[in-house]
């Protein structure tokens, strides 16, 4: 079931910064929906019981939040509470603050020093754009980050100034390659996002495996079988049953050599050519889920491209030649039984529009996630 939630003030008595902040206690509304200002705020104040600087926290949470209101789920605000558990083992640091250790014209690297990372990733898109403005392009990589939610949040951004964004990062290993036993690539995500000129931004944003490992761990805790296509067992055969993962067996790349190939591509770009650890060097994100993992930080990579369409053409002709392709793809006879043709990130745009309209309704295994950081940090809910 939805639940609905009130928040009921608790003292924290574990963390090293004790917070006094009003807190809204419409967060989680009677009817189950819950308001994108209200989930934020909420965050803001979890997030600051953990230590980290208000301004970090509010920038954080509207990160998270917005993949919530696309129905990115998986990359939402349940992912929070195994983010935030990193600060109490070391791994991140609340205080730290990114640096640029190398810098051109049309490039930079950025070491993170473990600090939140989607603070750190947005600087670095941001830096990108700043490039991109007087280059043409611009190339940011970071290292000493760890996991920054959704990829094509970075993407987005790039997008709102006008300009062509990427964003991809290297993971732990879950993800066997064809013909290989186990794992070995992680699930490597790439986003890109495309201005318009009447018509919303095109965006993708897929991991290169066949599917999400929180969508296979989700149906373990339930008991269920997988679709066939979403892991291999340990003996690197096809199984639908996920009882084993992700300890043993591996996700299966999507489109099989073709995932492979982009995967690797990444690892390259994260990884290889940043100095973040490479694949097998990886931790996951996720305490205590890999087997034998330590408290190490991850290190992880990540790299953010900007493209500014104006240095190449005039923009103006650029958003009216996307507007005519969105529409002629819209315009694409239809398959028997279909609605409607979607170009990539047009979903997404409209779930947000209703969710900042109308609220949302969160899944059930977010709603969980909530109430556990709420009790983590002292936040008890209960319901209405």
């Amino acid at each position: 079931m939805h639940g609905s939630l009130s928040i009921v003030r608790k003292v924290p008595f574990y963390f090293k910064r004790k917070r006094d902040r009003p807190v809204d206690n419409s967060l989680l509304l009677s009817s189950g929906k819950v308001f994108p200002a209200d989930l934020e705020a909420f965050c803001v104040e979890a997030m600051c019981r953990y230590g980290l600087r208000e301004e970090d926290a509010r920038l954080s949470a509207r990160i998270f939040v917005t993949n919530d209101t696309w129905g990115v789920h998986t990359h939402g605000t349940r992912q929070l509470r195994s983010l935030l558990k990193n600060f109490t083992i070391g791994r991140l640091d609340a205080m730290a603050v990114a640096e640029v250790v190398k810098d051109g014209p049309a490039f930079a690297l950025i070491d993170g020093h473990n600090a939140m990372p989607p603070v750190t990733a947005h600087r670095a898109m941001m830096l990108a754009i700043d490039k991109a403005r007087r280059a043409g392009i611009g190339y940011v990589s970071v290292i000493h980050t760890s996991h920054f939610g959704a990829a094509g949040y970075y993407a987005n951004l790039a997008a709102e100034q006008n300009m062509i964004g990427l964003a991809m990062c290297n993971a732990d290993p879950l993800v066997a390659v064809p013909g290989s036993r186990g794992r070995v690539l992680g699930t490597n995500p790439l986003a890109y996002a495309i201005p318009c000129g009447e018509e919303k931004p095109v965006f993708l944003d897929i991991a290169t495996s066949a599917t999400a490992a929180n969508k296979v761990i989700r149906a373990k805790a339930l008991g269920q079988p997988i679709p066939e296509g979403w892991i291999v067992d340990a003996e690197g055969m096809p199984t639908t049953d996920p009882s084993g993962f992700p300890q043993l067996g591996a996700l299966v790349p999507m489109a099989g050599h073709k995932g492979y190939g982009l995967a690797l591509l990444i690892e390259v770009l994260c990884g290889v050519l940043t100095g973040a650890a490479i694949a097998m060097e990886q931790p996951s994100w996720v305490p205590g889920l890999t087997p034998g993992a330590t408290d190490e930080p991850v290190n992880q990579g990540q790299t953010f491209i900007a493209i500014n369409v104006a240095a190449l053409m005039p923009l103006a002709s650029f958003q009216a030649r996307m507007d005519g392709l969105i529409r002629y793809i819209h315009a694409a006879p239809k398959a028997r039984d279909a609605e409607r043709v979607f170009v990539p990130g047009e979903m997404e745009w409209e779930r947000r529009e209703a969710a900042l309209q109308h609220g949302m309704v969160l899944p059930p295994d977010v709603m969980e996630s909530l109430r556990g950081l709420a009790e983590d940090v002292g936040l008890a809910v209960s319901p209405h």
